[in-house]
């Protein structure tokens, strides 16, 4: 047979091709085997790396979108790092891939941190930006009430304790100022007799023992189940009157809504403001926690009408672990919040809210004085059997013309 020409000749044959092949595929698997090693080393760091990233994020307050993206990018760059070690691509198209990704994780990013900033100059109604120390008795420049002339009535020792709703803290305040002996009286700290831990809080600590007497709305129907369950009974004193108002947006159309609209808002059945005579807007229905001043208030209003679930927002502990809070009242266009009159008008001064008619009534002193103002309800002095051997002539003080004029003047309306 006649030999082949060109490139129709066959290769040779025998051990040398037969080595040849042998060493090639060695020289593959190393290089598998390195490209393996590599991939598992690099696997490695981003795992840990994307751990302790999202663990920090989770731990800051960003569990709702940083702790997500950490995940997304660690799992991307995995992915980008099987694909370049083991599956042919063009350079190109994986340079391109990245730039893509990482420029919507960018984008994302930034339009989370607009809408938050957005978010957070939106005007809120908390007491979390209340400064109390504004309201401090003996203070130098301090807000608080005072009489005109020295109090008729003085304690000297055996202090009794006071706490009570933040609301109230400039009215009870003032009468430390007036009745008690000149010291420092720090409103948030524990061993100071004029303090102010909210209503929730300061129930507990009147009944179990921890204060003597506390300034607040009427209690929660939790709040006198564990009065009795601590044997202790709950007295409730009238000292004054405030108005619970509801309030909106400065630009939102409505000036007013009645008490069966209200219910029927909180209640889940009334969900756009068109409803109501306003745009066609949902309503955004904040609440408050439970147990609070104004979260009774409303569960008062509603009556024997379930309230809805209240907006919540995300809340990280300590360790990582997350808890849900009744959110804080922000100022969007269709929000509809709710607090105590004085509270929401000098206390935190929001110039961009504005208070609602209800019943064609608007929440002022007179309204309430004449108690024209449908949602006008008594704040007290509570105690809870205290021993304290001058709470009941501190209430009489209270309730005497001394005492209701720092009601007056304290921005309330005195019972008498």
């Amino acid at each position: 047979m006649p030999p082949l020409q060109g490139d129709q000749q066959l290769p040779p044959q025998g051990p040398t091709t037969d080595l040849i092949d042998a060493e090639g595929l060695k020289q593959m698997k190393d290089k598998i085997g390195v490209r393996i090693v590599y991939f598992i080393f690099f696997t490695g760091l981003i795992i840990f790396g994307g751990y302790i990233a999202a663990f920090l994020t989770a731990i800051f307050g960003g569990l709702a979108f940083y702790t997500p993206l950490v995940v997304a990018i660690a799992g991307f760059l995995i992915v980008y790092l099987a694909i370049y070690f083991f599956i042919p691509v063009r350079p190109k198209v994986l340079k391109t891939t990245a730039v893509v990704f990482f420029s919507l994780a960018v984008l994302s990013a930034a339009g989370y941190w607009g809408y938050n900033t957005y978010i957070d100059n939106l005007k809120m109604v908390t007491d979390r930006g209340v400064d109390l120390h504004d309201y401090q008795p003996f203070e130098e420049g301090t807000s608080v009430a005072v009489l005109d002339t020295p109090s008729s009535f003085q304690i000297e020792e055996d202090l009794p304790v006071m706490d009570g709703a933040t609301a109230l803290y400039p009215v009870y305040a003032s009468f430390a100022q007036a009745v008690y002996p000149e010291k420092n009286y720090d409103p948030y700290s524990r061993h100071s007799e004029v303090v102010s831990t909210k209503t929730d809080e300061a129930y507990d600590r009147l009944i179990s023992g921890e204060a003597d007497i506390i300034f607040a709305a009427g209690p929660s129907e939790n709040q006198v189940l564990q009065a009795e369950r601590k044997g202790v009974e709950l007295e409730l004193t009238p000292i004054g009157k405030e108005a619970f108002v509801f309030f909106v947006n400065s630009r939102n159309p409505v000036a007013g809504l009645t008490v069966e609209d209200i219910q029927s808002i909180y209640s889940g059945e009334t969900t756009n403001w068109k409803e109501v005579g306003g745009k066609d807007e949902a309503i955004r229905a904040f609440q408050r926690p439970a147990d609070s001043g104004s979260q009774t208030a409303l569960e008062n209003l509603m009556g024997n009408i379930p309230l809805m679930e209240p907006p919540m927002e995300d809340i990280v502990g300590g360790m990582g672990g997350i808890i849900s809070e009744t959110a804080d009242y922000h100022n969007y266009r269709n929000a509809l919040g709710y607090s105590f009159r004085y509270f929401s008008t000098e206390m935190v001064q929001n110039g961009d809210i504005k208070h609602l008619e209800i019943e064609g009534v608007y929440p002022e002193k007179e309204s309430i004085r004449d108690e024209t103002y449908p949602i006008t309800s008594e704040f007290y002095a509570v105690t809870a059997g205290t021993d304290n051997p001058h709470v009941n002539d501190l209430i009489d003080w209270i309730l005497s013309p001394e005492g209701q004029e720092l009601i007056e003047k304290s921005g309330y309306v005195p019972v008498h």
